[in-house]
């Protein structure tokens, strides 16, 4: 097994994509004609697939990367109907018919994944599990007898505690008993071997840029080919084709993930905190050695932090209530929460009848994930579904939406003058190997990034999707932008959207410091 002992100044290296090998597939080089296009390889395209495919339909799926290579290859891989506390805000902002459908759609998506590893015999590490929310302060406590009192109303079986398995000053927990936890990409591996054998085309490496919906869609990609289609489902993470203005309806924040081995005994269950710091648990046996998963620190998108202090907070953590001694993997993740925390699935809007889109997992993907692809597949379907209207995109609730709408875009305004006005103090010769910085570059905002041979590289930081500065990730070796979370590799080339152009390339040097290509 990998190990890395000094994690914090290495790159990053989830446990899920280094353990498996997923097959690859050529980019698109010609124009392609379909039924459905699904945009995105994740844990919701692929399902979206699988169920439209075995339902005879003509599917093609397109991934601007590999597949599982966003959210879905960096998850904690917990699958569960648990989402923090959220069923009393729930019942509080939309009642209790529309709060229990919420835990009724999340139940049955495990349940779904629970038959198809049964019934295919998957090897994926599947394990009934209970969650478990906990308080580490009176207050927090209050608020979990509060999310017991919601379970009780909605008819949610669970158990109120004053204590866990941790060793941690506990003052109630909440337990969510048959939830789960499982390998996402060894299941993931047998629905994609499924597709190739249904015929389902699937590409790599295609990037979809633009739409154009009459007389039918046709999906544009970056390299040019065309995909004409009748509908195209949007599970990309983020919606590609934003004429609903999702942007300003999500956002980003990323969270840190940590394999450890440990010197205690691994308890039983699946835990997050109830408050701040987040703190996330989990165990995990790979190739017969017990690990745990120690996941949290949660902040915005290219807020300007050294990323390097999260990994090494959740190191202290493990070692108080474990013992931690040795860390085998460690990445961070990315994901978009919506105005009233309940992802968009369905219609991107109430005017596209053939596009559709599933965003706004708030972390919570291989349920939500799941639940979406089965949703989006009734309604192509045009069969009836209960939880259509609880998720759909074109809802506004004036509470919580409208304040949450006017508290995160003001956020947005604030970086976007923040960063323009921002005094540059970094120069060039300040650099030292295997570190990126804003610097100042023939009079103007620049970022700059000198690699592990010495070689330059400088980018305009500005971002293409509306025009706020990026700020450097060291811990990731990327430009993140603080309004949308748009990120970039060191060399400026596109990671994730809300943008879909790289950062302009100022200067590369062909060749490092020591000589080497």
């Amino acid at each position: 097994m990998k190990q890395k002992t000094a994690p914090f100044s290495e790159e990053t290296c989830s446990v899920w994509r280094d353990t498996v090998h997923l097959p690859s597939f050529k980019p698109l080089k010609e124009d392609i004609q379909t039924e459905t296009l699904i945009v995105g390889g994740g844990i919701t395209g692929i399902i979206s697939a699988y169920l439209l495919a075995k339902e005879g339909m003509k599917v093609a799926l397109i991934e601007a990367a590999q597949l599982c290579s966003g959210t879905t290859g960096y998850t904690t891989a917990k699958i569960t109907a648990q989402h923090g506390l959220i069923y009393n805000e729930l019942i509080g902002h939309f009642g209790k018919e529309k709060a229990k459908l919420y835990y009724q759609a999340n139940r049955e998506a495990l349940h779904w994944i629970d038959q198809i590893v049964q019934k295919q015999d998957i090897r994926c590490g599947f394990q009934k599990q209970p969650a478990l929310v906990y308080a580490a302060s009176e207050k927090e406590a209050g608020e979990i007898e509060k999310e017991a009192e919601a379970y009780e109303k909605l008819g949610i079986p669970g158990s109120l505690s004053d204590s866990a398995d941790l060793q941690l000053q506990v003052k109630k927990a909440l337990t969510m008993p048959d939830q789960a936890q499982f390998h996402p990409l060894m299941f993931l591996h047998f629905l994609i071997s499924e597709l190739v054998k249904m015929g389902v085309l699937i590409y790599e490496e295609t990037l979809a840029v633009d739409i154009e919906e009459e007389p039918s869609c046709v999906v544009h990609t970056q390299e040019g080919p065309r995909i004409h289609c009748r509908d195209v489902l949007i599970c990309s993470h983020f919606p590609f084709y934003d004429k609903a203005f999702y942007f300003s309806r999500m956002y980003p924040e990323r969270s840190y993930l940590m394999a450890v081995e440990t010197e205690q005994p691994i308890p039983e269950g699946m835990y997050l905190s109830a408050g701040e710091p987040r703190r996330s648990i989990r165990s995990l046996s790979l190739g017969g050695e017990p690990l745990v998963l120690v996941g949290g620190e949660n902040h915005k998108t290219g807020r300007g932090e050294n990323t390097a202090v999260h990994f090494q907070n959740l190191a202290a953590f493990a070692d108080q209530v474990f013992g931690a001694n040795k860390i085998v993997f460690h990445w961070s993740a990315q994901d978009y929460t919506t105005l009233d925390k309940v992802p968009y699935i369905g219609r991107l809007s109430a005017g596209k009848r053939h596009i559709y889109v599933a965003a706004g997992f708030r972390k919570w993907g291989m349920t939500t994930g799941t639940l979406a692809a089965r949703l989006l597949a009734d309604q192509l379907l045009e069969r009836n579904n209960p939880y259509s209207e609880v998720f759909s995109p074109s809802r506004f609730a004036a509470d919580p939406m409208i304040k949450r709408f006017f508290i995160e875009n003001s956020k947005v305004a604030g970086h976007l003058i923040k960063g323009k006005l921002e005094k540059v103090r970094t120069s060039i010769e300040d650099l030292a190997t295997d570190e990126g910085a804003v610097i100042s570059f023939n009079g103007k905002r620049a970022g700059a990034y000198k690699d592990k041979n010495g070689r330059l590289m400088i980018v305009d930081t500005t971002c293409p999707h509306m025009g706020c500065e990026v700020n450097w990730n060291q811990g990731e070796r990327t430009w993140d932008c603080p309004c949308h979370g748009s990120r970039f590799k060191a060399n400026g080339e596109l990671i994730d959207g809300p943008s879909r152009k790289s950062l302009k390339q100022l200067f590369a040097e062909k060749h490092g410091a020591d000589g080497e290509h």
